[in-house]
Order: C-alpha cells, then structure tokens, then sequence
C-alpha cells in the first residue's frame, strides 16, 4: 500500500513539472476515492499542485486532510501548506500556520517571507528577516525578489550588498533578481558592476542570467551593449528573442524590432504572444502603422495566437497616434472584446492630442462608464475638459475621484549618481543639496528661454495664479532631478533620468533644449518609453 502512495506521488510531481498541475489533483481525488493509503508525500505534493493554480478549495481540503490524518507536526508538509495559501491569496491563513508550527526551520521562514512580499508586507517580510537566527542562499533570494517585485529596488540592493558583506555565497537565482533591479530602476552603474559580479562568479553562461542582463541594459537605454550582449549569446531562446525585440521598442527603434523579429523567424523559433506585443509597441512607437498592421494579422493568422486587450491597445494606440482617429475608433468597434480602461485611455490621449473634441467626448462618456481604477484615466479627462474650457466636465471628474477613492499617483523621476539613487517629487526640498539644485535650475530656466523656451502652464489644471502656476510646471521632478545631474556629472556627460510616469509636453521641450545648450546627451525613461536627447533633438521625433 506504501509503495502504491510513493507511485502515486511520483506521478502527481512529474504531472506537477509538466505544467500540468490541474491533472495532479484529479488524479489525487481519484486516489482518494478508490480508498489509496494517504501519506505526507501525496499531501504535499497536491498541496503544491493547488498553490500552482490557485486552488484555494483543493488546498483547504488537503488542510484538513492533514488535520485528520495527524500530520500538522510534519515541517516539510505545513511547509507546503504556508506556500499554498501564500499563492492562493490566503495570507492570514498562511500566516496562522506559520505561527502554529510547532516547529519552523529555514524553508518553512523563506516561504513565510514569499508570502508577505507577495502581498505587499515588505514591513513585516524584513522584520522576519531580521529575526531568523540562521539563514540561507534562499532566505536572500525571496526577500531580495520580493523587494523587487514590490517596486523597491533600492531597499532589493542594499539587501544584496549586506548579503555579500556577512559573506552568503549568491547562486543563479541571486543574480538574476538583483540584474532584473537594476533593471527596473535604470541603474546602469549598478547594473555593469552586477554584471562584473555575473563573471567573476562564473554564471555567465547560465541562460536565465544572460536573458537578464539583455533586459537591463535594454530597460537601461543602452541598446548597444544590450545587442552586443545578445549576438554574444551562445544558446538563445524565445524569451532572449522577445527582450531584444522589446528593447528596440521602447527606445524608438522599431526598424531594428522588425528586422529582429524577421531574424528570429529565420532561424526557426516561434514567437507567442509577448514577443508581437513587443513588437506591435515597437511600430506603435514609431509610426509605423503598415508593419503594425501586418504584425497583427502575423500573430492570428500565421501563428493562430488569439489577441489579449494589450495587442488591442497596441493597435488602437497605433492607428490613433499616426493621425487615423476613424480607423482606430472603427476598429474599437469590430473588437470581438470589450474595450478596457486602459485602451479607452490610450484612445482618449490622441484624441486630446489631435483636438477632435467630438470624439474625445464620446469616448469620454464610455471611459466614464467603466469607472477606471487608475488614476491617469481621470487626470487625462479632467485636462481635456480643460483645454476645451468645460469647467463643468472638470469639476465633475474631480468629484468623481472623490466619490471612487481615486488619488493622484505622486510624479517621482530617479537619477544614479555614484551608484546611489536619487528620488525627486514635483516641488521637491527635502534633498541635502536642494538650495543649489534650485539656484542651478533658475540659471537653466534663464538660459532656454533665451533660445525660445515658454513654459506651458495649460498643463496645470489647478485654479491658481498665472505665476503659481509656472513655478508648478518649472519644480516639475523631471527638471529636478536633470538639474541634479548637472551640478553632479562633470561637462559633457551622459544623464540618465527615470520616471514613475509619462513624461509632460513642457519637461519634453524643456529637456531637449537643455540638451542643445549643456551639449549633453540625457535619456529619459518614462512610464511609456525611452526619450534621447542630444543636440536639441529627440529619438520619438516628438511622437510618443
């Protein structure tokens, strides 16, 4: 009977490596029910499997089942029980059978602290942390990672610097959360020195490293290093394919995407549904609407991949933005899906962009409807009934808000000096060197406007003085944190700037013309994309 339930388990895990974990737990309810000898190690591994697919159901049933059985002292077992409610959205139970283990060794903590990253408890992720008396490779691993995936890559470094100074060896997965930070932020210097690191440890030719350090230096704005990383590759795979393709998106070059894409279909691999989103971003981005359009109609009908709402708002965007308001608005409509937020949104910028207020309205009234969730859709809405004077239609989005809990994002732009962050807000004071930031910025400001510079304030939605309102627009973070650079870099050197949001029209003009005058090259990267400037001129040829 024991030997039958280890079979079993074997064959539960190995559907479990296949993906195929839905399998795993009908073919444990079929055990069950022929009257099979329940162990730890069939518990476990369904457990596993319902973590897998969010099966919370499954998983409470195995809890009881382990319950019945007696096996709540067994570690490994509520081990796997902390991880499935972790992944099945069941913190506080995951929590409470934490706390009531009788005993927690080092996996059972790692997968607590998982858990906590996984919904948003940084706080108390570091604060177990902090108190486990032994550690391993793994207890960095998920407390780095999950640093990250919560948008706090400085805090993710510095755990990593305190990893290596109380001397824990780093492994593959190591190294490709702390590249995969550095990527997020844009810090290039860090980034080139965890790539040293990649070296000196020799993980080089490990693949999941390699397709890391490709992303960094993409989401970095070093496209050069990125390719020349890529050519360098021995072994290649979709996902090395789809960050290359990607990267060229996002920094403006959508023929070098095309001519990707091509590559890769030449030497036989077959691309899914991120790798066209990639490149239908990357015609979008630059205008290139009859390669868009033929991207598209690659992915449904030579691959027979059916769309996600992102390829949709891939396409409107596309259309809208290259002046085709129609096309794209006739295109919403033969939609087999509904539109979302986001695309309505999307659809709604161009239509502010291009002044067609009949059509923004329309589509107004329906973005309305949806009660978006995001911040941005209403911020959009309420400028466009600015600039059309309809104080009526802006006071009802700001009411709106109110109503729906809505709060403004905070605009945060980041700059890398000397391998240290730092992070500006709009009207920001609070840096050591802000007096001299602010000085600095006066002269530059000066400086632009002798060469035709006027700052927008119709941007400005607040009912405020005409001079109040050009001190907003010119403490913008953007301009903040590029003066920063300035007093910080020595002449002639490049500035990187990264930023939570999509970059304004004034910051835009504001930076290509410091370009021209600082004679340095600055790259932007916003929410949306990359934006390089150099000698007065930008690489979205002021289209984005």
């Amino acid at each position: 009977m024991l030997q039958t339930s280890l079979t079993y388990a074997k064959k539960i895990t190995s559907f479990i490596n296949l993906g195929q974990s839905r399998e795993a737990i009908i073919l444990f309810q079929q055990v069950h029910k022929v009257g099979s000898k329940i162990t730890e190690f069939l518990l476990s591994a369904v457990a596993s499997a319902s973590g897998r697919v969010a099966g919370i159901t499954e998983g409470k049933q195995v809890h009881c089942m382990i319950l019945k059985h007696g096996f709540d002292r067994d570690t490994v077992l509520m081990t796997s029980l902390v991880d499935m409610y972790s992944k099945c959205d069941g913190i506080d139970e995951a929590r409470r059978v934490f706390d009531e283990m009788p005993a927690r060794d080092v996996v059972a903590t790692n997968s607590m602290i998982f858990g906590f990253c996984r919904f948003r408890l940084t706080l108390e992720a570091i604060e177990l942390f902090n108190g486990m008396s032994q550690r391993d490779v793994g207890s960095w691993n998920s407390l780095i990672s999950g640093l990250a995936q919560n948008s706090e890559g400085r805090m993710a470094l510095s755990c990593f610097e305190r990893m290596r100074l109380e001397g824990y060896e780093v492994d593959v997965m190591t190294m490709v959360s702390v590249v995969s930070v550095c990527a997020d932020i844009a810090a290039v210097i860090n980034g080139k020195k965890v790539h040293g690191l990649v070296i000196r440890y020799g993980f080089e030719s490990y693949l999941p490293v390699q397709n890391a350090i490709l992303d960094m230096y993409a989401k970095c704005g070093c496209m050069e290093e990125s390719s020349k990383c890529f050519k360098t590759m021995s072994i290649k795979n979709v996902v090395s394919w789809t960050s290359l393709i990607a990267g060229y998106g996002k920094n403006g070059l959508g023929l070098q995407a095309i001519k990707a894409f091509d590559k890769m279909e030449m030497e036989g691999f077959i691309p899914n549904k991120i790798t066209f989103l990639g490149l239908l971003y990357a015609c979008c981005h630059a205008g290139l609407v009859q390669e868009g359009w033929r991207s598209f109609n690659t992915m449904v009908h030579k691959y027979c991949l059916t769309p996600m709402m992102e390829h949709y708002t891939c396409m409107v965007d596309l259309l809208a933005r290259a002046g085709h308001l129609n096309d794209a608005w006739r295109f919403i409509e033969r939609m087999p899906v509904k539109p979302d937020a986001r695309l309505l949104t999307a659809f709604l910028s161009s239509c502010c962009f291009q002044k067609n207020v009949e059509l923004a309205k329309s589509v107004a009234e329906r973005l309305l409807e949806l009660e978006p969730q995001e911040a941005g859709a209403y911020m959009l809405l309420s400028n466009f009934y600015g600039i059309v004077e309809d104080l009526k239609g802006v006071a009802n989005v700001r009411r709106l808000m109110l109503s729906r809990g809505i709060r403004k994002q905070k605009a945060c732009t980041w700059i890398e000096i000397n391998r240290e962050i730092h992070c500006f807000e709009s009207g920001d004071k609070s840096h050591p060197l802000s007096r001299n930031i602010n000085k600095c910025l006066q002269n530059l400001v000066e400086k632009v406007k002798n060469i035709g510079y006027v700052p927008n304030t119709s941007i400005v939605m607040q009912n405020v003085d005409e001079h109040i309102k050009k001190e907003i627009v010119l403490g913008h973070s953007e301009k903040l944190a590029i003066t920063f650079g300035i007093i910080s870099k020595p002449a002639g050197t490049q500035i990187m700037i990264i930023k939570n949001l999509r970059v304004c029209s004034d910051c835009h003009e504001f930076t290509r013309l410091i370009s021209k005058i600082e004679k340095r090259e600055i790259i932007a990267r916003d929410s949306s994309r990359f934006h390089h400037f150099k000698d007065g001129v930008c690489s979205c040829g002021d289209y984005w």
